[in-house]
């Protein structure tokens, strides 16, 4: 591994554990040449992915866009970064065992959108707005319909009687 500071190729790794939930082998190095450390991690890559854009371009898939990405539209969201990652990890790999060597950028965003839907409507709405290419308020006003019709059957249910509450005749 080179040294991001000096260049050097030959760095020491100093302390390697478990992270994210196992998933993944945090490092951390040290360079002999200019005394620099730093953090590397390694993780399982089932398949080497391309997304297709929309403009037909061929990328290779960047984990760590998609990361940037999610922080954001997560951005001074009261969200914990262990969910953060577990949704970033949840992503990558439904991706690689999806059995498709090239993946449409549309079908890593709406994964992204169901993801974050689950996790924080905020963020939910602040990705959207980028991903669908928002114009006016209205597009605005119709995600934000979608999402109360999803919260409505919730708040439309009857009051559920107390505890050793006795129902009346």
């Amino acid at each position: 591994m080179r040294c991001p500071y000096c260049g050097g190729s030959d760095t020491q790794v100093k302390d390697s554990r478990p992270s994210e939930d196992g998933a993944a082998i945090r490092r951390r190095r040290v360079c002999p040449d200019c005394a620099g450390r730093f953090t590397t991690f390694e993780r399982v890559q089932l398949r080497e992915l391309i997304v297709l854009k929309r403009s037909g371009k061929r990328v290779p898939f960047d984990r760590d866009k998609l990361q940037r990405s999610i922080d954001v539209a997560l951005r001074k969201r009261p969200v914990e970064p262990e969910r953060i990652e577990r949704l970033v990890s949840g992503i990558t790999r439904q991706l690689e065992s999806g059995g498709e060597a090239e993946i449409a950028s549309e079908a890593i965003g709406e994964l992204v959108m169901e993801g974050l839907k689950g996790l924080d409507d905020v963020a939910y709405v602040r990705f959207a707005s980028v991903y669908k290419n928002f114009r006016e308020a209205k597009d605005f006003e119709a995600l934000l319909g979608t999402l109360g019709e999803a919260a409505a059957p919730a708040e439309a249910a009857p009051p559920r009687p107390r505890r050793g509450a006795r129902a009346r005749p």
